[in-house]
Order: C-alpha cells, then sequence, then structure tokens
C-alpha cells in the first residue's frame, strides 16, 4: 500500500494522510492511538488542542483496516512545528524512519512525500514494490484480555515463492529474559503475543526479525521490530507519605507557605493517565473557618488563605488532601487520599502576668539561701519554651542587694530568695518592686501587660544573735618567759542584740600548750605557766588560742574568738655544737681539718656569730688539737701535733652565742683519728681501728667465729655417721618399695561379674548332720583355738629409730611363727567329705601325674607352719 501524507494548517489545525493500497483504491477505515489527533475516512488528521502549544514533538500511530477485509497497516506519524529544531528537510528523511509531518502557524502546503509499503495479513499474489523491508512501531495495550496468542503483525518476504523461508525474532521478550512474551509462526510469519503486558513493568520493546532459507542462509537483512505498551489508567496516585507534617507560625500572613504533599503514578506522565492534581477534601477544626488553607493542585503546594491562626486557641490543624490523575477529572480519573498535620507554632504574643499586685513573706535575720514568697505568674505561650519562661528583676527597694529571683523552672514560679543576711537591728522590713518578663522577646505589636509588675513585703524576724568580738583575731605581744599568773589583755565580745538585756560568760575552747585562762566573767587573759617561744606549740612565733563568748538568752548564742599572741624571743637557749663526731688523719696534712658551727634555738640577735674555744683542761687538748675562726657561725678545728695514734678521741669545746648576756655551753665532740690513703681517706684498717675496736674486741669476734665453725664440723660428722647407721641396717623392703615414701596400688577387690559365676552351693555345709555325729574322733569341722597360753610379742617402743624397723618385724615374725594360738590353727580341718552323704564328686581316681620319688626336704626350712606337711612328705622319723 503506497501512503501519501501531506500536512495543512487551518482553523482546527489538519493534516491530510493519503493511503494508497497495492491494489489501488481500497477502502479503509483510520484509527489515531493519540486521543489528542483523529483522522477521517478521508485520512484527514485533526487536532484536538492548538497544535501551536506543542513544545515538543509529538508521536503517535496511525492505523489503517480494510472495511471488507481483515487487512491492517500501521505507521507512525511524527508532528513538530515548522522550524522546530527536531525538524528535517525532505532529502533527509530514510523510509527506515517514523515519517515527520511538520505544521505552521499559518496555513501552508508543508510536506508532500510519497512513501510505498505492503503489509500482509494472508498469503497473496502482491509483490511490494521494493525489496527492503519496512515495518513501522507496533503499538500493543496493556493489560489486554485476550484472547492469546493475541496475532500483532505478519511478516512476509517477497521470496518465499522462490525458496522456503524460515522467521525468526529475538530480543528481550522473545529469547531474552523476560522469554517467551513474543512469538512467530516460522512458515507463516505471524507474530504473537502471549500474555498480557504491563506498561509500568516494561514500556517498549526492541526485537530483530530474521529471515533464513532451509539451509539456513540469510534470505533477507535482519529488521528492527519496535513494540510500543500503550498505556492504560490502571494504577492509582500514591503519596510519598501517608502522613505529612508541616507547620506555620502563629499570625502568619495569608500566603503563608506551610508545606508540601507530593503523590506519584506509576502511568505515563506524559498523557493524562499520570498527570496528578491535588485538593483539599476537609479541614479539622473550622476554626476560625473552615478553609484556612488551599493547595496547589500542580505542585501539592499547601499555603494560608485567611489570616487569624492563633495557637492558643487552635494548636494544630488536620487536612484530608486528595490527588486524583486524569488531571483531576472525578469521573475518570483514579484517586488516592494523605493526611497532613499542620502545628501552629508558638510567637512570644502572650505577656506573662503576675496573679496578684502585692505579696508578702517573712524572712529571720541572719539566714541565707531562705525562700522568702513565691511570685506566680500566668502565661499563655508555649509552656517550657523561651516565650514562656519568666525573667525576674527587682528593680527598687533592694539597693545593698540582700535578695535575689530565682526561676522555677518546673512551674514558672519566681523564688524570692535571700543571699546576704539582713539584720533585725538595721532593717526591720523591705518593700520591693519586681517585674517579671519572658527569655523572648515580644512578638512586633505586642505591649507589656500592667500586670507585670508587682511589690513585696518583706518583714524580718528578731533571732538571739551570738556575741560577737570586736576584733577577731585579737594579737597581742609578749616577751617570752613572763611567769604564771600574768595578766596577758582582756579578750571581751559584744551582745548585738540591742533590743533584749543578755549576760556574756566566756570560758576557753581552745589551748593547746595550757598555758593561759579567761575570766569566765569579763573575759581577763592570764597566763598559767611559762610562755616558751622555743616550743612546738608555738609557729612563727605565734602562739595562737580560742576562746568562747555565749549569752543567757533563749536558745543559748554563742561566738567564737581568736587570741594570737606574738612572743618576743629572748637568749635563753644555749648554742649546740655541730657536728658531734668527725674523723682525721694520724698525721697532719693541709687537708685534713674539721669544720664545725653551732646550732641556737633562739632567734637574732641570740644566735651567731659564734665564739668556739677549746678548754684548759684536760691539758691534751690544746696540746693536741687547735681551733681556727672561719666566719662568723663557723670554725676550724685541726691537729696541732704532726702524728696524733690512731683512735677515738673525745673531749669538750666551748661555743658562746651574742646574746646579752650571751650564753655558754660545754659540747662534746668525738674525733676518730684513722691512717689516711694518698687521698687522704681512712683506710679500712685505719676506720675498723679508728671505731673503737680494741685487741680485746678483735679477740672476741675471731673466737665466735672459730665456735660457730666448729658447730658447723659436728653437724656434718653427726650427719656423716647417721647415715652409716642406717647403711649399716637396712629395711627389709627395697627403697623402692618403702611405703613410707611411696603410694602402692594393690589392684581393686574382687574379679567383676564374669568371675561371679559359680555354685556357692559346693561350699556350703551339707543339710545332714549325720557325718559330723559320726565324725571320727580328733576330727573338728571347724577351726578351734588351742587351750594354751599366748605367746608375748615384741613392743615397740614409743620413739622408735629408724633402724630398728626391720629388727622390729623380724621379732614380730619369730613370734607370731611360733605361736600356735595364731591362726591358722595347727590342727586337722575337714572342709567336706567325699562319698556317701557328700554334695561333691568323688577325687579317689585322681592319680598322681608325678613319677618318680620327689625331694620335699625343703619344706623343713619353711619354719614351724609346715613342719606337718614336712612330716608327712619329708620322709621323718616321727611319721
Amino acid at each position: 500500500m503506497n501512503i501519501s501524507v501531506m500536512c495543512l494548517f487551518s482553523l482546527l489545525n489538519v493534516c491530510a494522510v493519503k493511503f494508497e493500497d497495492c491494489q489501488r483504491g481500497r477502502d479503509v477505515s483510520f484509527i489515531s492511538s493519540d486521543p489528542n489527533f483523529s483522522v477521517r475516512s478521508d485520512g484527514t488528521v485533526y487536532a484536538g488542542q492548538n497544535v501551536a502549544n506543542l513544545s515538543e514533538p509529538v508521536q503517535f500511530m496511525v492505523t489503517a483496516r480494510g472495511l471488507h477485509d481483515q487487512h491492517i497497516w500501521e505507521t507512525t506519524v511524527k508532528l513538530a512545528l515548522a522550524g522546530h529544531p527536531h525538524s528535517l528537510p525532505l532529502s533527509k528523511v530514510n523510509k527506515n524512519q517514523p515519517l515527520s509531518l511538520f505544521i505552521h502557524r499559518r496555513p501552508k502546503l508543508v510536506l508532500n512525500y510519497k512513501y510505498s509499503l505492503c503489509l500482509f495479513s494472508s498469503s497473496n499474489g502482491l509483490r511490494r514494490q521494493k525489496r527492503d523491508w519496512v515495518i513501522p512501531p507496533i503499538n500493543v495495550p496493556e493489560n489486554s484480555r485476550g484472547p492469546f496468542p493475541h496475532m500483532l503483525v505478519r511478516i512476509r518476504s517477497d521470496q518465499d515463492k522462490d525458496v522456503g523461508i524460515r522467521y525468526s525474532i529475538t530480543g528481550a521478550g522473545a529469547d531474552q529474559p523476560p522469554s517467551g512474551i513474543y512469538n512467530i509462526d516460522p512458515i507463516s510469519g505471524n507474530m504473537f503475543v502471549t500474555q498480557p503486558l504491563d506498561r509500568e513493568e516494561r514500556a517498549s520493546f526492541h526485537l530483530r526479525a530474521h529471515a533464513v532459507d532451509m539451509n539456513g542462509n540469510q534470505v533477507e537483512n535482519p529488521i528492527d521490530l519496535y513494540i510500543y505498551v500503550i498505556d492504560m489508567n490502571d494504577n492509582r496516585p500514591e503519596f510519598h507519605n501517608q502522613v505529612y507534617n508541616g507547620s506555620v507560625a502563629e499570625g502568619s500572613k495569608p500566603g503563608s507557605s506551610v508545606m508540601q504533599v507530593t503523590a506519584t503514578d506509576s502511568d505515563d506522565s506524559t498523557t493524562a493517565n499520570g498527570m496528578v492534581r491535588y485538593r483539599i477534601l476537609s479541614q479539622t477544626p473550622h476554626s476560625p473557618i473552615p478553609n484556612m488553607f488551599t493547595i496547589n493542585s500542580e505542585t501539592g503546594d499547601i499555603v494560608t488563605v485567611a489570616a487569624g491562626l492563633d495557637r492558643e486557641k487552635v494548636s494544630q490543624y488536620t487536612i484530608i488532601v486528595q490527588a486524583t490523575d486524569m488531571e483531576g477529572n472525578l469521573n475518570f480519573g483514579l484517586s488516592n487520599t494523605a493526611t497532613a498535620l499542620i502545628s501552629i507554632t508558638d510567637i512570644n504574643d502572650n505577656p506573662p502576668e503576675l496573679t496578684v499586685r502585692t505579696f508578702s513573706g517573712e524572712v529571720p535575720e541572719n539566714k541565707v539561701n531562705v525562700v522568702v514568697t513565691n511570685l506566680t505568674v500566668v502565661d499563655r505561650d508555649q509552656p517550657h519554651s523561651p516565650n514562656w519562661n519568666a525573667v525576674y528583676r527587682i528593680v527598687s527597694g533592694d539597693p545593698t542587694g540582700h535578695f535575689t529571683i530565682r526561676t522555677n523552672p518546673i512551674t514558672n514560679e519566681g523564688m524570692l530568695t535571700v543571699v546576704k543576711p539582713v539584720d533585725f537591728e538595721m532593717n526591720r522590713a523591705f518593700m520591693l518592686t519586681v517585674v517579671v518578663s519572658n527569655q523572648a522577646h515580644l512578638a512586633s505589636g505586642i505591649q507589656s501587660s500592667l500586670q507585670s509588675t508587682a511589690g513585696v513585703t518583706i518583714s524580718v524576724q528578731d533571732v538571739n544573735e551570738p556575741p560577737v568580738f570586736p576584733v577577731n583575731p585579737k594579737v597581742i605581744r609578749f616577751e617570752e618567759g613572763v611567769p604564771a599568773g600574768t595578766t596577758l589583755t582582756v579578750f571581751a565580745a559584744q551582745d548585738p542584740d540591742h533590743f533584749i538585756h543578755q549576760i556574756v560568760r566566756y570560758s576557753k575552747l581552745s589551748d593547746p600548750a595550757n598555758w593561759l585562762k579567761i575570766n569566765r566573767t569579763n573575759g581577763q587573759i592570764t597566763t598559767m605557766a611559762l610562755l616558751d617561744r622555743e616550743s612546738t606549740y608555738v609557729k612563727n612565733n605565734v602562739y595562737e588560742a580560742t576562746f568562747l563568748a555565749f549569752d543567757n538568752g533563749s536558745p543559748q548564742a554563742s561566738g567564737t574568738g581568736t587570741l594570737q599572741i606574738y612572743l618576743i624571743d629572748v637568749n635563753d637557749n644555749a648554742p649546740v655544737l655541730v657536728p658531734k663526731e668527725a674523723q682525721v688523719c694520724e698525721r697532719a696534712r693541709p687537708n685534713s681539718k674539721i669544720n664545725i658551727t653551732a646550732s641556737d634555738a633562739d632567734a637574732d640577735p641570740n644566735v651567731g656569730p659564734f665564739v668556739f674555744e677549746l678548754p684548759t683542761f684536760p691539758v691534751s687538748v690544746r696540746r693536741n688539737w687547735t681551733i681556727s675562726r672561719l666566719s662568723g657561725d663557723y670554725a676550724q678545728l685541726r691537729l696541732r701535733i704532726p702524728y696524733l695514734e690512731a683512735d677515738v678521741y673525745e673531749f669538750p669545746i666551748i661555743v658562746s652565742d651574742s646574746g646579752n648576756p650571751p650564753l655558754s655551753n660545754r659540747s662534746m665532740i668525738r674525733v676518730k683519728v684513722c691512717p689516711c690513703d694518698d687521698n687522704g681517706d681512712c683506710s679500712a684498717t685505719g676506720a675498723v681501728a679508728a671505731a673503737g675496736l680494741g685487741t680485746g674486741a678483735i679477740i672476741a669476734i675471731l673466737i665466735c667465729i672459730i665456735i660457730l665453725l666448729s658447730m658447723v664440723l659436728l653437724f656434718v660428722v653427726w650427719m656423716k655417721r647417721r647415715e652409716k647407721e642406717r647403711q649399716a641396717k637396712p629395711l627389709l623392703i627395697d627403697p623402692e618399695d618403702d611405703v613410707r615414701d611411696n603410694i602402692l596400688k594393690y589392684d581393686e577387690e574382687g574379679g567383676g561379674e564374669e568371675d561371679q559365676d559359680y555354685d556357692l552351693s559346693q561350699l556350703q555345709q551339707p543339710e545332714s548332720l549325720d557325718h559330723i555325729i559320726n565324725k571320727p574322733t580328733g576330727v573338728r569341722r571347724v577351726d578351734e583355738r588351742p587351750v594354751v597360753a599366748e605367746s608375748q610379742y615384741p613392743v615397740r617402743p614409743s620413739i622408735p629409730h629408724p633402724g630398728d624397723i626391720g629388727d622390729f618385724i623380724n621379732d614380730g615374725l619369730r613370734a607370731a611363727d611360733n605361736d600356735p594360738t595364731a591362726p591358722p590353727y595347727d590342727s586337722l580341718l575337714v572342709f567336706d567329705y567325699e562319698g556317701s552323704g557328700s554334695t561333691t564328686g568323688s577325687i579317689s581316681s585322681l592319680n598322681s601325674t608325678s613319677s618318680g620319688d620327689q625331694d620335699y626336704d625343703y619344706l623343713n626350712d619353711w619354719g614351724p607352719r609346715f613342719k606337718k606337711l614336712a612330716d608327712l612328705y619329708g620322709g621323718g622319723d616321727d611319721d
């Protein structure tokens, strides 16, 4: 069929499409896949809307059906405004491309182009005029009800008359996943769809058709098949969230943005099936009006419509939003709903207001951190927000800062608190003015309320205050050494309660050295002992004591005072020589000298410079030693003679301080004189001698060493002798088997279950007692203990020697062997009988297997227990 397409633009924006079939003049009907365009019986295409608004090219399918048979032809029409970038000149239009129609805004002949195509729905003798395959895109509606398989198109080569042709298709939907959706009859070329399609799963398919001969040789070039799934309105719009949350400040102006809701439709968004529109179904509550909000039908933006949002009246609105496809057509479109929760945020449009104009309270004097009264406030803004939190200020009545107001974070009340003690004797009452505000500033245009200011009356309660020492601590100066009974000062306290007459009494609270006492009535301080500046209780020349003053009020109150006595030093301590011990070489050398000084417990000027002197007696001191002055506090002691025998010398040195009058002290110094090496250091021998170890001491040390070595030697000898004794009397058992040093395993008792299968009746006494009654004389059934004197066994000493164990065992063994009363008793025992009356069989037929005589004389060596056997078998004379 030849297709001629002509596009004209008239008042109705008409394009004319002329079809000529291969038989010239066949009657056909036309169907457009785009509802915005329709095709009349004469092939004229009408636009259902103003095509001047087209911003992109439009492509749709035109199907031609035979009126008298079932022949079907399809072609793709592409429309674009003339001059659009997507338009192509006629010379560049390929016959494999969809035909493009370009529309001018004024009536004008744009394109007149003939395009030949022959499609067959059944075999006939017609031939197409060109050998190349030309198959337009195939449109298949989704959700088709069948029946399936449903024929889509027939593919046929004009060479099928000459050779046998086999047709096949490849691609996604045929032989590739999702496979099996499309198939083709390899002989007739009929192509089928086998199941309903879903555009939302896959909107198009690209297949390739192949034609080969019976040998598999390619007859035609492969041709592309484009199958488009036509969208149906089978999906409702879906909101991204079922509940949306938004907010807008109270008092907002109309047109204020609140929030945006969004819904999507899985259908084709380029068609009305996927075009979603929004509208508000309901608003709850309806205050102040039922339509406080509106929504943009295309974008879903919700904005305010009217003023009057007040959080204190309505804090949240619930909006039901509906989304409908088909561009909001309620008759044909599908709908869905969602909920929008709009919270009205708070602004500080309500100033805080105090509940009363005057507050009152009481506070005891001299108390801090006491809440005098609570200031209550009312604020209608959002609780626990900066718009609600109250801030209190005292604007007058408290110039010295005795009070502050803290806000209770839970109740928002103001807690008027005392931070600085108040004195009833100075102020009996306070009149305060307080102002309350919020943490956040008031909104624009909101004025403060007159009720934000109130007065507070505070009464001060008088309490019994403790006596107060005017000067505390009190410092006095005295020389140390003042005698007991000396009056130092009067440490008196005053009672601050001027309006009450009370008596003050005193007592001592702390006196570390117990040097002082206080007069109970007037507070006079006197000494009880000598004051000593050098005492350990004095720190930095100051002695500190505390005293208590108390009144006779109810309840009784007391105050504490501290007395600090600065003790002036007097020269009452003589200097002491330092060091007490030293050493020097026995021969005078330039570096053989001793530096000495002195220590004095007194303070300056009763200390150095010190004077060091050697006494005149004994005479040997000044003869052997000399002292030279180095500085005010140091002197140097050295040998006067060239050589002094090594020994320890102890002699006095007189030291005097610089006090007025000066004090002297005769201090002893111990000097060790010793031989020295070349470096001037005492040698080891010299050090020992200098340490005062005389000849007697050295001899005593040597004797002690000899005694210690002798004791060690005697102990070793004793151990050796003991070892020899143990070897001379070895134990009867091998040392490895000695039970004292080893753990012996004797095996378990019994033989297990397998060894228990025996007949106990063979060992039992027969029921008949005739054989016992008639037994020969001297034969006993049971063991009988001979009636003889018992043998005496050796007794082991209470503290045995380890080497006597063997002798003890041997003695006991010999006693047991010779004891006739020890079991088994030396008597004939009859355990059972053979023959008549016996439960056991006869053993008379048993013969000895031994041949020849056997020597049993060795039984005589086995002791008394085997004497009977030796007599029976040894052939002794006793038989």
